[in-house]
């Protein structure tokens, strides 16, 4: 039987921690527009930052469709979830509200200090997400599936570009500065990173 919670703090927020894991949803506000649905990895990338908000890194390497429907006037839903693939079985969801800051942001310093350890070579924005309703599902329909490890793929391939570079990349690939749908996505140029020192 699946509940409600009034925060992210105790078993709830020690199984999101926990998920090596979980998935982003986001849509335009247009009736036809196109439904996004990503798969976010990378051990150390999203963060509880207090009962009712997190954060995570969003990266280069694909589109920019969270972006897009964040920025949209009126919009900025998003639904987070997370899958227990071992244990007890369990979905999480948060449904809320997102705000994404970008590298030229003042608030970049401060959000970006609290991803320490996290591998992020790569990241272009923070993605702050405020819970406006946690609620969980059994789960039993979820299969078992062992973690095994860390892909390094993606942050290896990032770390061997310089910051021009990989801004040079996001402006060169599609569906970046602009939606599937057409609607701003990624500022760009990508504005040069100004991480606090130990922050990178």
């Amino acid at each position: 039987m699946g509940q409600r919670y009034a925060a992210i703090e105790g078993r709830i927020r020690a199984f999101v921690e926990e998920q090596p894991v979980f998935f982003t949803a986001t849509a335009p506000l247009a009736g036809d527009g196109h439904v996004n649905l990503s798969p976010k990895g990378r051990k150390g990338t999203l963060v509880v930052l207090d009962e009712q908000t997190l954060a995570y890194l969003d990266f280069g390497g694909s589109g920019a469709e969270t972006l897009a429907h964040l920025r949209e006037p009126g919009n900025g839903r998003i639904t987070l979830m997370w899958c227990a693939f071992s244990g007890p079985p369990k979905i999480l969801r948060v449904h809320g509200t997102g705000e994404a800051i970008f590298r030229d942001d003042p608030r970049w310093g401060e959000y970006i200090g609290c991803f320490e350890g996290a591998d992020g070579p790569s990241a272009r924005a923070i993605v702050v997400v405020r819970a406006r309703r946690v609620s969980d599902s059994c789960g039993f329909a979820v299969p078992f599936m062992e973690y095994r490890e860390e892909r390094t793929q993606h942050a290896e391939y990032f770390a061997r570009k310089s910051d021009e570079e990989f801004a040079a990349y996001c402006a060169k690939k599609e569906h970046v500065g602009r939606s599937l749908d057409g609607l701003p996505a990624l500022p760009l140029p990508l504005p040069p990173r100004t991480d606090p020192p130990g922050a990178r």
